[in-house]
This record gives structure tokens, C-alpha cells and sequence, in this order.
């Protein structure tokens, strides 16, 4: 479907020479494209595709490819996750921000159902959170069943364009709805066997927002594998390791052995993230990341 300056939704088909284009993409076409159109009333044709400012990719699961772009032309990235219920493991989360860093995307990590959180598993929460505020990332604890954050999370959605991604039954669907209830999108439950979500959206879906802006809905992602990254430049994609670089002795340090390493030293003082620096690690060593899956 393609959307018209009137507001107008079309359905269109996509012309012939991007499908035999050499993309290293499954999806010549992505949700937030800029296209151009041509041809007449129930025969619409996708002919151009204008150049994307930023998009957000993931590895695809087909082979034949490298990567599926998710959304493009993107104001910010939205990553949902939980605690519990499912539970979102951090090298996810961090693998969500690279991808993001990578294009300068923005992003905000709302940490959702914090209404199932006992008192302990709150301060949890809120040193985890501290840790990714501190890197500069946007943090929101919210919950559909009491309210808090919705006033929030509508404030970094209205006139942007948003993708809003995570795990199946981290509640993002639930979350447009109170953010928006004219959507009615479908909910799904969590899998009591298995603890993780059933899939409620198949494919990205754009919706329009009556606050303004639009968001990006995405099927849940189950992994995050990381795509034409060298390992050299992974640590500059960090931003509490990116400023340290210039100190480390070793222009092309590693930040695993090496010494005179910056970012191993402001590790063992307490100013770097173990978790951060587990996922820099994981990352680096290209572990498979359905180790981390829900």
C-alpha cells in the first residue's frame, strides 16, 4: 500500500527491474520509502524509489541474502522490552542499538508490563535503565494496566516518525491502543510452555497517528543478527566506548587484551557496563545470537 499527499491509501505492485535489481536486501521496497508511482485507476505500479536518509536492517532468515531491511526514513527507533513475561535479554537490546547507531537513528528503550514487577525487581529495573540513560538513550517504564509512561512514550511519538520494535508479547501492539485506541490493533498472549509471545503482526505495518506522525508496527523479532560490521569499527558504534578510543595505546586496539586499553580500564573502574561490554564481546566474536532468544 502506498499513501497519497491527500492521505489516500493505494494498493500498489512493485515494477519488475527492482525485483532483478543485485540487492543484498530480500525487500527492494521498505515501509517508509519515498516512492513514485505511475499507472491508472486499480493498476498501480511502483516505478521509483527515492533515496533512503536511514533505514534499520536485521540478518534475514533467507539465506540468499544478507539482510532484510525492517523500516526506513526513520525520526526514531523504538525498541520495546520486558523484564518478564517475555524476557528481553540485554545483548538484544544492545544489538538494537548498534543497528540503530549505525544510521545515527535515535533511539528510546520503553521497558514495558512494569505492573508485574515486584518492589526488588523495580530497583532492578531502574539500574538497568540508569545504565542506558546514561549512554544517552532515551528510558521509559510503562505499563498499559496502570498508565504510567503512556503520557510519556506519546510525547517522543507525536509528529515523528516511529519504529516500534521487540520480542512477540512484549506488548507493542497493547501499547499503540493506549497510546491510540482508533487502531484497535490485535493482542496476542505470552506462550505459558514457553514464555514468550505469539506473533500478532506478520509484516511491518505503517499506521498514522491522530497525536501526529506516524508509527511503524514490526512483526517480533526473535534475533538480531548484526550485518557489515567490521570488527575493527564495532567499538566506535558503542557510544560509552567510542569516546574512550582515543586513549587506548594501540590505534587498533581491540579493547579485548591489549594493553593500555581505555575501554578494559574504565571496565575494571566501574565506568563501563559489564552487560555493554558482554555484548560488545558476543558481538565481536559473532556468537550466535539465538543464544540470547526468548
Amino acid at each position: 500500500m502506498a499513501e497519497l499527499d491527500n492521505g489516500e491509501m493505494i494498493a500498489c505492485r512493485v515494477k519488475g527491474k527492482f525485483r532483478q535489481r543485485n540487492l543484498r536486501s530480500t525487500n527492494p521496497v521498505a515501509v517508509g520509502d519515498w516512492v513514485g508511482i505511475e499507472g491508472a485507476e486499480g493498476e498501480w505500479m511502483i516505478s521509483e524509489i527515492e533515496e533512503r536518509y536511514n533505514y534499520i536492517v536485521r540478518k534475514s532468515v533467507n539465506l540468499s541474502h544478507e539482510s532484510h531491511i525492517i523500516a526506513s526514513n526513520l525520526d526514531k527507533a523504538i525498541l520495546v522490552a520486558t523484564m518478564k513475561s517475555p524476557t528481553t535479554f540485554p545483548t538484544f537490546i544492545d544489538r538494537f542499538c548498534l543497528a540503530a547507531e549505525i544510521f545515527h537513528i535515535p533511539v528510546a528503550i520503553v521497558f514495558n508490563k512494569v505492573d508485574l514487577l515486584d518492589r526488588d525487581e523495580r530497583h532492578v529495573l531502574s539500574d538497568f535503565m540508569t545504565t542506558y540513560s546514561h549512554i544517552g538513550y532515551e528510558t521509559i517504564a510503562c505499563s498499559v494496566i496502570t498508565g504510567e509512561g503512556l503520557d510519556q512514550l506519546s510525547a517522543i511519538l507525536k509528529d515523528q516518525i516511529s519504529l516500534l520494535s521487540g520480542h512477540s508479547g512484549v506488548g507493542k501492539s497493547s501499547l499503540i491502543n493506549a497510546i491510540d485506541p482508533r487502531m484497535n490493533l490485535r493482542i496476542g498472549e505470552v506462550s505459558a510452555a514457553h514464555r514468550t509471545g505469539q506473533h500478532t503482526t506478520t509484516f511491518a505495518e505503517m499506521h498514522r497517528l491522530a497525536i501526529g506522525g506516524y508509527i511503524v508496527d514490526t512483526p517480533g523479532i526473535r534475533g538480531f543478527g548484526m550485518v557489515d560490521i567490521n570488527k575493527e569499527e564495532l567499538a566506535g558504534y558503542f557510544p560509552e566506548m567510542r569516546s574512550l578510543l582515543p586513549n587506548c595505546k594501540f590505534y587498533n586496539c581491540l579493547h579485548i587484551n591489549e594493553p593500555g586499553c581505555a575501554v578494559k580500564k574504565a571496565l575494571d573502574d566501574g565506568f563501563l557496563s559489564p552487560t555493554r561490554y558482554n555484548s560488545y564481546l558476543s558481538m565481536f566474536n559473532n556468537d550466535n545470537e539465538e543464544t540470547y532468544r526468548t
